[in-house]
């Protein structure tokens, strides 16, 4: 080292540093926002739970609670019992008193079971006696509706017919439609010089030809059975063979049955086919009017294409012990369907 140079020294001071924390902090950070998480948790449930809720929440986590009262008989032999019925009692049951009612009729336990079962079944009975009568009195109700529906359509159908066709147009008022009791009556009828049959036959004339197949195809596929009745006036008619208005309008009705036939009506259709010469004439103020000659095409009813029942079918029905027939459901009483040959009068 020369000796002109200079020294140079570096005193380096070493101060003590802080000790290390660790991370213990973090992991209590952690406890206390879990805590308060569920503190927060905790105070939603108590606001938005029932008290029946609350109680069912603390059944829940409660202890099963262990009866401290004889289940036996409190004899030598009488026990402890956990929650067993009669003796047992819980902190969350509900206390209660059973009595035991003995029959006061001087009766014996089992006849006061067996009148109460009696009793039980018969009130079943009605109670199912009544409801099938109001399903069967509903079931009633809805039919007449569709075939009411049904009735009002065949109506619409003819009118248009009539309207749309030129040729038919001009017979619209010999055309006649009403109800009655026993279902839709489709009548044709004759008018002051344009009658629809041959005088004095049944010959239909070509313009009745096509106002019945007019009518047998609206009518073709209702399933309700048809009735033809042929009418005439009151004029005296009577051949040398005793042909009189009764022939004539049986024989008229059998020809317009023939058309029906004909435009697409089924035979099994046709209920009855008759003649009712001058006994239900369209005016009864005037009887030898030409309009009471027509013919009548009567739409039946479901419940009037029904048969009577008969009295051997009565007798061989089965029935209870107050004579009333079993293995159908009882209908309500009805009147009897009164028969309406007339309908509403013209004038």
């Amino acid at each position: 080292m020369a000796d002109g140079e200079a020294v140079i020294i570096i005193k380096k001071i070493k101060k003590g540093g802080h000790a290390h924390h660790g991370g213990a902090w973090k992991v209590a950070y952690a406890d206390f926002v879990t805590a308060m998480m569920a503190f927060f948790l905790l105070m939603w449930l108590l606001n938005a739970t029932t008290e029946v809720q609350k109680r069912g929440i603390s059944d829940y986590f409660s202890p099963v609670a262990v009866s401290t009262t004889s289940g036996g008989a409190g004899g030598l032999l009488g026990g402890r019992a956990i929650s067993s019925p009669g003796a047992a009692t819980s902190r969350t049951a509900v206390p209660s008193v059973s009595l035991k009612l003995e029959p006061t009729t001087g009766a014996s336990a089992g006849d006061a079971e067996e009148e109460g079962g009696a009793d039980d079944k018969s009130g079943s009975a009605q109670k199912s006696v009544e409801e099938a009568a109001k399903a069967f009195k509903e079931q009633q109700e809805l039919a007449a509706k569709i075939e009411s529906d049904r009735f009002d359509q065949v109506e619409q159908q003819i009118r248009a017919t009539i309207q749309q066709t030129p040729d038919l147009k001009e017979l619209e008022k010999h055309l006649l439609i009403d109800r009655t009791p026993e279902g839709m009556r489709i009548q044709v009828v004759d008018r002051e010089g344009r009658p629809m049959f041959a005088s004095g036959s049944a010959k239909l004339l070509p313009r009745t030809q096509k106002m019945i197949a007019l009518v047998a195809a609206a009518i073709r596929f209702a399933p309700n059975k048809v009735r033809v009745s042929g009418h005439t006036d009151s004029q005296p008619f009577r051949r040398k063979d005793g042909y009189s208005n009764w022939e004539l309008s049986s024989d008229r009705a059998q020809a317009s049955r023939r058309v029906l036939v004909d435009g697409g009506l089924t035979p099994e259709r046709i209920a009855s086919v008759e003649g009712r010469a001058s006994r239900d004439p369209l005016l009864p103020d005037d009887t030898r009017s030409q309009r009471n000659r027509r013919i009548s095409i009567l739409l039946l009813k479901k419940k009037a294409e029904a048969p009577a029942p008969t009295a051997a079918s009565q007798s061989a029905a089965p029935s209870d012990v107050t004579g009333k027939p079993v293995g159908a459901p009882a209908a309500p009483s009805q009147p009897p369907l009164r028969k309406d040959w007339t309908g509403p009068r013209v004038r």
